[in-house]
């Protein structure tokens, strides 16, 4: 087999050859590595590598192989973590100038999670600067480039892991997603990935979460392969489940099983904005073949939002985030804190719940809603730099038009791949399910996956 074969399996089928002892785990974890460092410099996607760890935890657990020992589902295979997380022994700079030298002793919660899973940490992927845009070009590197086209953004706040994953420097990668930082990203960059129920993860840093925005969840090359990490970072193969009800199965079974008929209903007009015609004809592509697959599919109406009643929902989410020098911050981010810190008390828990209500009386009337992932295709680099804050984050805000109502309600939603431009930059078509019914948006997407098959086109980076 060669390198090219093994960089083309997915996640599970490398953990399946590492069993097989068809390759070691060190020499995974090394070729991986070694392709960072070739494509490193037109991507930016890692804020930084850890090779001499990853290879010595690629050693030890080619030793557990051998002993024989009891071994978790994707023991050996390699992964990266978002430098919006802790990873035990190295900065998290959150994309920022402003955050403290802290090198931290301990991982988080899900990087703990991930750690039991088996998998070998190669490093930390790049993010926006606290999360807050959704592209991926803070000031402490270079802009993450799109693998897909490299004038063009893979997308924020997840943008390092997605770029990671479709250059096929990882097999898989954790994400972030407080307003579409999963999907979004996943959505540019051909991938499929899926931000899970509020409360189906445990919070990175051990808050509680019953309202907060943001999760973390997979970005992956296949469907079964984000819903065993689901499994894992939920709890239900290693650690303990969180507070949302569990399902009646783990997500990798389930994801495999037709969900039955379902009322789906699907929309394409932007909340902000309009949709881009081939994106809108695209999600209508879905919705026929849905429907050609036994489901009731109708069109539908998104419930009305504006961005000027969603704004200090953001404006807190962002405000709170642990940095101390915001004065060293990007001028979006400042404009952002300076306006959360003054909102009245309360005002944003508020108006978070007051948009939860609005939209959850349109979104239970389905199972599942379809409609684009973001409205347009990939943004080029610097689209939004040396611009006025608020014009460059209004415009900005675009992107999350579709996904943030998601964040909003704690509803689990998908990213599925549905084929590229005309300019040849991908589409993707956003699943959304009823309050912790991850399992049925694993299902359905499965069931594109299979009907629509998207796996088999990689961006061409080499």
């Amino acid at each position: 087999m060669s390198w090219n074969d093994v960089f083309a399996a997915t996640a599970l089928e490398q953990a399946a050859l590492i069993r097989a002892k068809s390759i070691s785990c060190e020499e995974l974890s090394r070729a991986y590595l070694d392709r960072i460092d070739a494509l490193e410099p037109k991507l930016n996607a890692f804020v930084t590598t850890f090779r001499r760890r990853a290879l010595a935890d690629a050693r030890s657990k080619d030793a557990a192989l051998k002993r024989g020992d009891d071994l978790p589902v994707f023991h050996g295979v390699p992964i990266g973590i978002k430098d919006l997380n802790m990873v035990r022994w190295s900065r998290t700079r959150m994309g920022s100038k402003g955050m403290i030298p802290f090198v931290s002793p301990v991982d988080d919660l899900t990087t703990a999670a991930v750690r039991r899973g088996g998998f070998v940490i190669l490093g930390k992927t790049t993010t926006s600067e606290v999360g807050a845009m959704p592209v991926t070009e803070p000031d402490i590197h270079a802009p993450t480039r799109n693998p897909w086209n490299t004038g063009h953004s893979p997308g924020g706040s997840s943008g390092g892991a997605a770029a990671a994953v479709a250059a096929r420097m990882l097999p898989i990668a954790q994400g972030s997603d407080g307003g579409g930082s999963i999907r979004g990203p996943s959505s540019f960059c051909h991938l499929f990935g899926i931000k899970p129920s509020r409360g189906r993860v445990a919070n990175a840093f051990g808050r509680e979460d019953r309202e907060i925005l943001y999760t973390s969840g997979p970005i992956a090359r296949s469907v079964e392969d984000a819903a065993a990490l689901l499994d894992i970072l939920a709890g239900f193969d290693v650690g303990r489940p969180h507070w949302a009800p569990a399902p009646e199965r783990k997500y990798r079974a389930s994801s495999a099983t037709p969900p039955g008929r379902l009322k789906i209903r699907f929309a394409t007009k932007a909340p902000i904005g309009t949709t881009d015609p081939e994106i809108a004809a695209a999600v209508e592509r879905a919705a026929r073949v849905l429907s050609d697959l036994g489901h009731d599919v109708d069109s539908a109406t998104l419930p009305e939002c504006t961005l000027e009643e969603f704004l200090p929902v953001w404006q807190d989410l962002v405000a709170s985030v642990p940095l101390i020098r915001w004065s060293r911050a990007q001028p979006i981010t400042r404009w952002l804190v300076e306006a959360g810190k003054k909102l009245t008390p309360g005002l944003a828990r508020e108006r978070r719940r007051a948009l939860e209500a609005r939209f959850l009386a349109v979104f239970d009337q389905a199972d599942v809603w379809l409609t684009p992932t973001t409205p347009v295709a990939a943004p080029r680099v610097g689209a939004f730099a040396n611009r006025p804050p608020e014009e460059a984050f209004n415009e900005a805000a675009r992107i999350g038009g579709f996904t943030a109502a998601f964040n909003i309600t704690g509803q689990p939603a998908s990213n599925v791949p549905m084929g590229l431009t005309g300019a040849g930059l991908p589409m993707g078509l956003q699943i959304a399910g009823r309050k912790f019914a991850d399992d049925v948006v694993l299902a359905v997407s499965r069931q594109l996956e299979v009907a629509m098959p998207w796996r088999e086109r990689i961006a061409q980076i080499d």
